[in-house]
């Protein structure tokens, strides 16, 4: 039996190049050897070393707004159109009724499921919030949901894929092995994982020769930002040995940071403030500290949780967002494509 990789405490699956720090290999890595249950023991340690391990980081006590914003975003409802339109229109064409499909990795509690839930809102055009799929602690369910367009309209070109939550007490969860196996399209829908039964080639539907739908297309990485002081050294490294073994499939990784309005009252209050926020900015640096990647790959996003009724300004940076997991995923299409081909805009 291969050595979990890291706790997962539900597992389900919803229808963006590498950043500048990635670490990088001279081969790809082999799954299901020694080396990789070594990597797997060596990440993930007892919980009473967990609790000695001290916080990763420290922040600053900054207070108030930058005069500046540090990125430009346009608070409009004629920029929530536009974004909207382009999302909806997203078609890549290396392979027609492919769609990008992004799989969401983070902590338990991160906001993976919350994050889908908000973007499915947006194009609802109302709040809505989906029941969590996966309670066990020894069995999660990959299953799929497309992000749908609006009323009348044909589902986007973009799948959320919601499998693993990182951490825990319980030794219990998914293996290194299988989670690569999700991002090569090996794994079928449906399929129930279990930490005594590793995804192999004997497994019930099994995709031995995945086509480009089958894969993942792009990773996003999800990470709290009310809980990046919690995070020990250990999960750094964590994160960053799968963005090695990621990277070594040629799949292009981004992040988000969640729950922004949790650490920041001018952002809980006005969230086009956002960019304005030395706390906001300073932790953004400390997740790309964490991950091992430039901010440049990592966006903040505000989900909706206690809300009825949508809003302008929260749709504007969910769906920034997904435009910008679009963009980084297009560039895995981009790599398996022709050179005189590219993303279709309907």
């Amino acid at each position: 039996m291969q050595k979990p990789f890291g706790s997962l405490v539900r597992a389900s699956t919803f229808s963006f190049s590498t950043a500048s720090k990635a670490p990088t290999t001279s081969s790809q890595p082999t799954v299901g050897t020694a080396a990789e249950d070594a990597l797997s023991a060596s990440i993930f340690a007892s919980s009473t070393e967990r609790q000695e391990n001290k916080p990763l980081f420290t922040l600053p006590r900054a207070q108030g707004t930058l005069e500046s914003p540090w990125r430009d975003v346009e608070w409009t409802e004629e920029q929530r159109t536009s974004l909207m339109k382009t999302v909806s229109s997203y078609r890549q064409s290396c392979d027609e009724g492919t769609q990008a499909r992004v799989l969401l990795l983070g902590p338990v509690g991160s906001g993976k499921s919350s994050f889908v839930s908000s973007v499915q809102s947006v194009f609802n055009g109302r709040v809505t919030n989906r029941a969590m799929v996966g309670s066990s602690s020894t069995s999660f369910t990959k299953k799929s949901f497309n992000i749908h367009g609006q009323k009348g309209e044909d589902p986007t070109g973009l799948v959320l894929c919601d499998i693993v939550g990182l951490g825990g007490e319980e030794m219990a969860g998914l293996t290194l092995h299988d989670i690569l196996s999700v991002i090569k399209g090996h794994v079928p829908e449906g399929h129930k994982f279990s930490p005594d039964q590793p995804v192999r080639s004997e497994t019930v539907g099994y995709v031995k020769r995945p086509s480009l739908k089958d894969k993942i297309h792009c990773v996003a990485f999800v990470v709290d930002a009310s809980k990046i002081l919690t995070y020990s050294k250990r999960f750094s490294i964590t994160f960053q040995h799968l963005r090695e073994h990621i990277s070594d499939l040629g799949v292009h990784q981004v992040a988000l940071l969640t729950h922004i309005d949790k650490i920041c009252r001018e952002t809980a209050k006005d969230v086009t403030q956002v960019y304005k926020s030395h706390i906001i900015r300073d932790t953004m640096s400390k997740a790309g500290d964490l991950l091992g990647m430039s901010t440049s790959y990592i966006v903040p996003v505000k989900n909706y949780s206690s809300e009825l009724d949508l809003d302008q300004d929260t749709d504007v940076l969910l769906l920034s967002a997904v435009d910008h997991i679009l963009q980084y995923a297009d560039l895995y299409f981009q790599d398996n494509t022709p050179q005189d081909a590219g993303p279709k805009i309907i």
